[in-house]
């Protein structure tokens, strides 16, 4: 088994790429393998800003040779009177290699096995690499000097090593060597001379190339600085990776900041630390943000005072420009700014950002009202409602929009609003993310569900619904965020009053937006939870209107998933083939003919949905009348009357199986 190397040298690519080049690279030499059939073992992609590095082991020597039996002409064509090979046949011996004892007759026509030889690998690889390379997609790709071929970064050098042997490739300008280079202030030209010490003479040279212990080496040494000061670090996996694919040899340097700046909001401070200057923020044991915070550098070296330095000079300029902005902003109170968001268009044709918080107000009040909370939550709701959107105008928003609800809440509390408001306004940006945690106050959820309610129906009735290729205004996060909420609080919401609603009190109206509406938030709904559940299950119990009760919905479907009876599957999936798309809602017992359907009329009742177990145990009840109903009893009757009879039992049965799920789409359980 042997063990290929490529490395390709580059100017610093842009973090956000690497992700994503080291998954193209890993599919794109597995198909190449996999359709070339040599076999391998693992294939290992590493990278830093300066090099993607692909090590595939456990490769096979060639590919396998390959037995083919071909098909020449007909007999009487191959060969002459005289029983000679014709110059068809002996063509045929020519163009595949063969000699005369290799072929034979076979229904009438003259064949020969031939045996086709694999290539070596090597070979494979030197014909293929560079395509394979030259296949990444990212963005910002483009020519560099004179080259035809586009890249995302000019490439410097390549290595291409299989064992210990040199595999010549050249991509774009560039021809393979066994010279790899080390950290730009480290050693350069050093020699590999097989795949196994690569990674090791890498790090001889200050240059960690595995991501992941890259990563690691990240975490300890943050960990390391935080304990040292009795702290620790909170981060987010966006800065971890970011910081990962920016640096080759990590060092942490630990900076301090003036403790005046800690009046401004925390968040602001740890957003001009996290997302502007890729620091880690650093807390004491209460949570609470200190003046402190670790920096990692691409660095050899251990004099530091430069780092701190330069790192302080410009933070201090960031957060005196925060400190400045919340000052003037806190001259007013928060309400104060409703005035100004009015100046703010929401999107066009919608009015401005003011029109959009009065309907935040009503729709809150409308949910309110619904839930049946309180009058001191409603007030609060109401309260959070009015004022959610007003930070929009203030100075500090303007600056670090990703703040916004953070700024407000803050402003509010510094206003003296009630602390349930200053949530309230906080959350109702809530979830942030598919994995971030939802609004726990009832005041966020409400204005929260609103918001993205608002948002959806809006972009919908304004003509611009997702495609496959946009997002506008995140409408599928809103939708998603919608669902979270209800489902994590179990929130008896009717989201399709919710929307026929919304939609009424929007400045323009469009046909047929609500039915999209709801399909748009019913599809967001099955794919949120089509991760631990099947998706027949989840269109089966979605064909019931899901909308008006997604908590019920989702009791239904962990109750369909774990229907373990055959029986009552075909009963109802014999039923829904007899009716097709007939309905008849009447039943008239006194054209009755059989007991069959006296019984099974008397055995179909309402039964409260409540406890959706004891709703199947009452479905499976009712499969030996069906399967009596079937065995005695003929639908499609001579006399009119009694077919039509028939019919509607049948609907009613078949309403009966409905209020559970479309049992059509659970023939496969």
């Amino acid at each position: 088994m042997s063990k290929y190397l490529l490395e390709i040298g580059v100017e610093e690519l842009p973090y956000k790429f690497i992700p994503s080049a080291i998954e193209q690279l890993k599919n794109g030499f597995s198909k190449f393998l996999t359709e070339n059939k040599v076999t391998y073992n693992d294939i290992k992609v590493m990278a830093t800003p300066r090099r993607l590095a692909v090590i595939i082991s456990g490769l096979s020597e060639k590919q396998p040779d390959i037995e083919k039996i071909i098909k020449g002409p007909i007999k009487k064509v191959a060969y002459n009177e005289s029983g000679e090979l014709s110059p068809a046949g002996l063509g045929f011996l020519k163009k595949n290699g063969v000699t005369k004892s290799d072929i034979y007759i076979e229904n009438d026509y003259i064949h020969a096995k031939i045996k086709i030889e694999g290539k070596k690998t090597a070979d494979l690889l030197k014909d293929n690499v560079a395509s394979i390379v030259l296949k990444l997609q990212g963005p910002h790709f483009m020519r560099w000097g004179s080259n035809d071929e586009k890249f995302s970064r000019p490439i410097r050098w390549i290595v291409s090593i299989l064992d210990d042997k040199q595999i010549p490739i050249t991509i774009i300008d560039k021809s393979s060597s066994n010279i790899t280079r080390g950290h730009r202030f480290s050693k350069q030209d050093i020699v590999i001379n097989n795949p196994d010490e690569y990674i090791d003479k890498l790090k001889s040279a200050h240059v960690y190339v595995d991501q992941d212990e890259r990563k690691a080496k990240i975490v300890s040494l943050v960990k390391k600085e935080a304990d040292e000061l009795n702290a620790k670090a909170n981060y987010s996996d966006d800065l971890l990776e970011e910081v990962t694919y920016i640096c080759e040899y990590p060092i942490a340097v630990t900076c301090e900041f003036d403790k005046d700046f800690l009046t401004i909001p925390q968040e602001v401070a740890v957003t001009v630390m996290e997302v502007h200057q890729r620091y880690f923020a650093l807390y004491d044991n209460n949570n609470n943000l200190i003046n402190k915070f670790v920096t990692v550098t691409n660095y050899i070296g251990n004099e530091f005072e430069n780092i701190r330095a330069g790192n302080l000079r410009v933070i201090k300029a960031r957060l005196d420009d925060a400190v400045f902005f919340f000052k003037e902003d806190t001259k007013r109170p928060l309400e104060s700014y409703l005035e100004n968001i009015k100046g703010i268009t929401f999107q066009k044709g919608l009015g401005s950002m003011y029109d959009k918080t009065m309907r935040l107000v009503n729709l809150s009040e409308y949910l309110s009202k619904e839930l049946n909370i309180n009058e001191e939550e409603t007030k609060n709701t109401k309260r959070a409602a009015l004022l959610c959107k007003a930070d929009l105008a203030t100075n500090l928003v303007f600056e670090f929009t990703e703040l916004q609800g953070f700024i407000g809440a803050d402003y509010a509390r510094v206003s003296g609003e009630n602390t349930k408001v200053v949530e309230g306004i906080k959350e109702h940006y809530f979830p942030l993310n598919a994995e971030s945690e939802t609004a726990s106050s009832i005041e966020g959820q409400l204005v929260g569900i609103a918001d993205k309610i608002d948002t959806i129906c809006a972009v919908f009735a304004g003509g611009k619904k997702p495609t496959g290729s946009s997002d506008p205004l995140g409408v599928r996060r809103a939708a998603l965020g919608i669902v979270k909420t209800i489902l994590e609080h179990n929130l008896n919401i009717d989201l399709n009053k919710l929307i026929k609603k919304t939609l009424e009190i929007l400045p323009v109206q469009k046909d047929g937006c609500e039915a999209d509406v709801v399909e748009f938030i019913t599809q967001r709904l099955i794919i949120f939870l089509s991760d631990n559940y099947p998706k027949n299950i989840l269109d089966a119990c979605a064909s019931n209107n899901p909308l008006s009760d997604i908590c019920g919905y989702l009791k239904r479907v962990k109750t369909v998933v774990n229907i373990n009876n055959p029986l009552l599957i075909e009963n109802a999936n014999r039923v829904i083939r007899i009716l097709k798309n007939e309905k008849i809602d009447t039943v008239k017992p006194e054209l009755f003919t059989t007991d069959a359907e006296r019984e099974l009329y008397t055995a179909i009742k309402e039964v409260d949905l409540n406890d959706y177990n004891e709703y199947i145990s009452y479905l499976t009840s009712l499969n030996p009348y069906v399967v009596k109903f079937f065995d005695d009893v003929l639908v499609m009757d001579k006399d009119e009357s009694i077919k039509n009879n028939r019919i509607g039992l049948l609907t009613k049965l078949k309403q009966a199986y409905e209020k559970l799920a479309d049992f059509s789409k659970l023939q496969s359980l």
